[in-house]
């Protein structure tokens, strides 16, 4: 099945969580290895990759989250608490903001630096600045955000995953199946 029912999710709604997921942790690890490269060339490959791979998940993130709001939202287990239910509200809609936001401080890094290397997108194609002035001050700026961002990012996903696997070890209510194995509702409904 394609689509979310009320039971589960569909396979789209899969496929972006697991490649959004993927392509978050590659990003991080990329992030962390392009700062530490002595080589030029390798450091500028590295770099673009980077980009590419945050305005892969910015478009990913922005059709997930279409996604979402054209298909119904599996229902949670009858038996969790409000507080669960806020929690996981407040997560999923700050994950998603962060998601976007990321990317965009990203892209507002490489518009605002002075040295103006264009953002060659999987070497395909260059994508253009953002109407942003260029400055020390702001890609400085920008580099503080996308960096917080970052950490915000790493929190938010950590929370997810280990309530995912409370989910699945300790209560064993079948949540995180519903995303391994589209079409799988959680027990009790």
């Amino acid at each position: 099945m394609l689509r979310n029912t009320r039971l589960g999710y569909g396979w789209m709604a899969s496929v972006l969580h697991w490649t959004i997921a993927i392509l978050i942790v590659g990003q991080w690890i990329l992030g962390k290895a392009m700062k530490n490269v002595a080589d030029q060339r390798l450091s500028f490959d590295l770099i673009q990759w980077h980009k590419s791979f945050g305005l892969l998940i910015l478009a990913l993130a922005i059709l997930r989250l279409a996604w979402r709001l054209l298909n119904p939202r599996p229902a949670l287990p009858a038996d969790m608490s409000g507080l669960e239910r806020r929690a996981a509200g407040w997560t999923h809609r700050s994950l998603y903001v962060l998601m976007v936001l990321l990317p965009l401080s990203g892209w507002a890094i490489a518009s605002t630096t002075v040295l103006e290397i264009p953002t060659f997108a999987f070497y395909l194609f260059v994508v253009p600045d953002l109407p942003m002035t260029r400055s020390d001050a702001g890609e400085a700026l920008w580099t503080s955000v996308h960096q917080v961002l970052g950490w915000l990012l790493l929190v938010f996903v950590a929370l997810h995953v280990a309530a995912a696997l409370r989910h699945h070890f300790l209560l064993r209510d079948g949540i995180l199946l519903r995303m391994l194995k589209p079409e799988t509702p959680p027990d009790g409904q």
